[in-house]
């Protein structure tokens, strides 16, 4: 018998507490090892108890030993009908608002069988391509789209949102302009939350940002880039040839930030030379969603594609010689380049890109273009018919937002008409209101607006007897989406089995556990997922006025509380939407901190080798200097090395960039006193919240001494990864930084620090899985599930440490919720890489998990609470059978060249077309195990020359001879 355990039902053979807990169903079912196969797993690691592991493995000086302050535990129904009730405070009015945000059509075809789909939404970034053909492709598309519309050379694989692409640009255009200036132009025409965003970001880099009119700007200062609006804010369609002109006379490059449906009708940036385009694809398909998530482009030059932020997509070829699809150029990844890195590669939203790019793809170029034209139609006459009333349009060259001269009419009566009709408008000031239509408005909306400003039912005309010729100049004459991927998939039937075909091609968590270390690959449950796509948080405009959005008030005071509660912090800002954001945002609120304190000088950032490989970064990107802290044998920090620097850098020292447990996958005896010599010598310490998945419940990082602390929603608290994106990052701040929270200029919400994101909460409407998972957990699931993560790793290093030596141990010989296998023997003894490894391991059916990071030639293992006994041994006998292949080379069995893991992974194709030459056979190539017999997963394509695809550098879809 297990000590201290009890069932909560007699029939039920799941997990529970220690002492008597009781577990709510809903932690039942996220766990996935039961009651037996616990015992079973603790007689091997050699515990009585879970708690008896727990105490040997997490320092006693550090936990938290009592209950955390949540709401009881809820059953799935239950939370769902609570949430409901939070929902219906939200009042979903028509905003015609703008700024870069509008309503917008799902196809249904699209919201089930992608953004509802698990197939779609619990896969991980392609870092393994070969299991990871199907969103790449979907990536290319999207890249292909965004080439197409803004007329440029290349484009990446999507940014957080366009404010933040904005900022990309901004310093992109830093680091490539020759002529030494640090001052950038950006245009007053700009929406106002890029506006903020970029001056948050120019502030740590020492970036003078000049806000003026693009029209009578004089160039007297010396410019380094500008950012241009097209079509600008209040909607008017300029003529910005003259000032790009004048701004590469400078050397200067120009970034202008597009609204990617306009360019079906307007001139593309790149045709009247931009440098650089960015703006938002939310508008082809992606719900509102209260500011996102919502997929940002970033398209510029070829010349510039070793400097492009984030992910670019590239075609190469498979060992047979077919054109396969991977991650390009990624030697700019920051785990290898660390604080060289020109940004950070964490900064994606890959599955609104894919359903970006599926809208495109539904529509095609006819589709969409008519969409657009429809919308201008409907403007032009809009506007009209504000004429007929006598009120004056700002600019007669607009595409679907007008700016409304009030004149004598005072700017509350209009704010209350509309408010009687459920509708939101823009307000610039007391005489301009700015109206913009979407796909979603009607010649209805358009009576609405127009008894709104004529006070009263009875219009002097209708809308048939107005005049609306098209309203704008610039008109686009170069074709676009003329591959036939935008032109063959209209019908639903069609797209239904193009959508089928790319997911069967991707690894997710529906086929086998994802055990990628430092990445906590676990359980997005349906019940989660259900509210993402619930009209009263998916169709509200971000900028909506507060008394509209008392639903999703609660639901972020009530999830700052809870996350407050769970890190032992004072303040929490959800405004951050990835984990790179997060890191950034900690990093800047020390800053300001400092700044406050007359002490703006300390800028020296102490980063310890086993810190999450996102950090250096970060930092620089901060402004801070980056000094690197040596690790011990066993993977924790060297605490003399610690002590030297931060006395060598004490008056420069601003903070301590600290992964706990550390990314080496060890909980460090000696955490306290790290943060003590940061804190000694006038630095903050900032955590690195990747690994919170093994402190919920048992340590928090407010009381280890931690001053700010990132959390990956996305990680611990079960957002999906969605193919590399959406995230949240969330920070945690101690009192002492509360002001320094992020503010945003648009929606007041306190906070010394501008805007990190372009929304002032971030992708809120995902916040709401995060919310579903704390209420259903309740806080002893929460804890249990942190003893189970910490088990489960354990007991993968357990059963294959004679296998594979575990790196890094704690105190104890234990590891934390992760651990590192060495693999680097396998080299010297058979020429066995570790990406030969990763490979094969597709042919048993499994993502690999982490290669080669933190150290080079090795793997991290992170299984998380939610696999079951059963799917751990499978992975464990995996790589069991694995090495017992290694040493089969090894003993001379089997060549050194040609052999089942040079060969990974094995396709079908490759097994029955050709004649079969190799030393083993197609049996044990294709089902090297027994349950591959059962259900086979079958990579696409052959092991990539990613090589090749970097010497060949393509980044969007190819020709159909290609594939034949």
């Amino acid at each position: 018998m297990v000590a201290n355990l009890s069932r909560t039902e007699p029939s039920d053979n799941k997990i529970v507490a220690n002492n008597s807990q009781k577990l709510s169903n809903f932690t039942q079912r996220h766990i996935g090892v039961n009651v037996d196969d616990l015992q079973q797993m603790l007689d091997v690691l050699g515990f009585s108890s879970l708690d008896a592991l727990i105490d040997q493995t997490v320092p006693q000086t550090i936990r938290f030993n009592q209950e955390l302050k949540l709401p009881a535990a809820q059953s799935e129904y239950t939370a769902l009908a609570k949430l409901k009730q939070i929902a219906n405070k939200n009042q979903v009015y028509r905003s015609f608002i703008g700024m870069g945000y509008y309503d917008c059509i799902t196809p249904a075809v699209i919201q089930r069988n992608i953004l509802e789909n698990p197939g779609w939404y619990t896969a991980y970034t392609p870092y393994q391509p070969e299991i990871a053909q199907g969103r790449l492709e979907a990536l290319l598309n999207f890249q292909t789209m965004i080439i197409d519309l803004t007329g440029l050379e290349i484009a990446n694989a999507s940014l957080l949102d366009e404010a933040t692409a904005a900022a990309e640009a901004m310093s992109m255009s830093y680091g490539v302009c020759k002529n030494k200036a640090n001052s950038y132009f950006v245009s007053r025409e700009c929406h106002p939350q890029t506006i903020d965003v970029l001056q948050t970001r120019a502030k740590p880099l020492g970036i003078n940002i000049i806000i003026g009119d693009h029209q009578t700007y004089d160039f007297a200062e010396p410019i380094f880039g500008a950012i241009l609006q097209y079509p600008a804010s209040d909607g008017t369609i300029y003529d910005y040839r003259n000032v790009i002109e004048k701004s590469h006379a400078q050397g200067a490059l120009v970034t202008v930030a597009a609204d990617p449906l306009s360019l079906t009708l307007l001139t593309p940036p790149g045709e009247f030379g931009a440098d650089i385009a960015v703006g938002s694809t939310q508008r082809f398909g992606i719900p509102l969603g209260f500011g996102g998530p919502h997929a940002a482009y970033f398209a510029t030059k070829e010349e510039y594609k070793r400097l492009v932020p984030g992910r670019i997509v590239g075609v190469s070829k498979d060992v047979n010689g077919k054109p396969a699809l991977r991650l390009a150029l990624q030697t700019r990844e920051q785990h290898i380049r660390r604080d060289k890195a020109t940004s950070n590669i964490c900064t994606a939203q890959v599955l609104l890109a894919v359903m970006a790019s599926m809208y495109a793809v539904y529509h095609g170029p006819d589709g969409l273009r008519a969409i657009a034209q429809n919308i201008h139609q409907l403007t032009a006459t809009l506007a009209a018919g504000l004429k007929k009333l006598g009120y004056k349009i700002s600019s007669e060259n607009f595409f679907d937002t007008l700016r409304v001269e009030l004149g004598n009419i005072r700017l509350d009566a209009i704010l209350d008409a509309a408010n009687e009709r459920n509708i939101n408008l823009r307000v610039f000031d007391n005489s301009n209101v700015g109206i913009s239509l979407d796909e979603t408005t009607t010649p209805e909306d358009l009576i609405d607006i127009w008894q709104i400003f004529a006070f009263t039912d009875n219009l002097p005309f209708t809308g048939e007897e107005l005049n609306t010729l098209p309203n704008y100049q610039l008109l686009r004459e170069s074709k676009y989406l003329t591959h036939p991927v935008f032109n063959r998939y209209h019908s639903e039937t069609e797209l239904l089995r193009y959508l089928h075909q790319l997911e069967t091609k991707d690894l997710s968590l529906t086929t086998s556990m994802i055990p990628l270390g430092s990445c906590t690959m676990k359980l997005n449950a349906t019940s989660e997922m259900i509210p993402v796509t619930w009209a009263e948080f998916g169709k509200i405009h971000p900028f909506a006025p507060i008394s509209q959005t008392r639903g999703y008030q609660i639901l972020f005071q009530q999830l700052e509380a809870w996350l407050g509660e769970i890190t032992g912090f004072a303040g929490i800002s959800l405004q951050p939407n990835a984990g790179s954001q997060g890191e950034y945002s900690g990093l800047l609120v020390i800053h300001e901190y400092h700044q406050s304190r007359g002490e703006g000088h300390r800028n020296v950032c102490l980063i310890p080798q086993s810190a999450h490989g996102t950090n250096p970064a970060s930092a620089v990107m901060c402004g801070m200097k980056v000094v690197g802290i040596a690790c011990d044998d066993q993977g924790n920090i060297d605490i003399e090395d610690l002590k030297a620097k931060a006395e060598k850098y004490s008056h420069e020292l601003a903070a301590l960039m600290v992964t706990y447990p550390s990314t080496h996958g060890v909980f460090e005896e000696a955490i306290q006193d790290i943060c003590a010599i940061v804190h000694d010598h006038g630095g903050q310490v900032y955590m690195d919240g990747a690994n919170m998945n093994a402190q919920v419940g048992i340590c928090r990082p407010g009381d280890i001494g931690a001053d700010v602390c990132h959390l990956n929603l996305h990680k611990t608290f079960c957002i999906p990864h969605g193919g590399g994106g959406p995230g949240m990052g969330p920070i945690g701040v101690a009192s002492h930084l509360v002001p320094f929270l992020p503010g945003h200029s648009v929606v007041k919400m306190g906070g010394k620090l501008g805007a990190i994101s372009a929304a002032p909460w971030g992708s809120a409407s995902i916040l709401v899985i995060s919310w579903m998972y704390i209420i259903m957990m309740g806080a002893d699931g929460l804890t249990q599930a942190t003893k189970i993560a910490i088990l489960n790793a354990n007991y993968i290093a357990k059963r294959l440490e004679s296998y594979y030596p575990v790196l890094y141990q704690g105190k104890n010989g234990l590891v934390a919720h992760e651990c590192i296998l060495d693999l680097r023997s396998l080299k010297k003894s058979a020429h066995i890489e570790i990406d030969d490894v990763a490979k094969r391991l597709m042919d048993y059916g499994f993502h690999a998990p982490t290669v080669s990071w933190p150290v080079a030639g090795t793997i991290m293992v992170e299984p998380t609470e939610s696999e079951s006994k059963q799917e751990l041994d499978r992975f464990c006998d995996a790589l069991i059978a694995i090495r017992e292949e290694v040493a089969a080379i090894e003993s001379g069995k089997m060549d050194i060249q040609d052999n089942v893991l040079k060969n990974a992974p094995h396709t079908a194709e490759s097994l029955i077309i050709g004649e079969w030459n190799h030393c083993y056979s197609r049996e044990q190539a294709a089902y090297p195990a027994s349950w591959t017999k059962e259900y086979k997963f079958w990579p696409s394509v052959g092991r990539i020359d990613a090589a090749f695809g970097d010497r060949n550098f393509v980044c969007s879809c190819l020709p159909m001879e290609a594939y034949s």
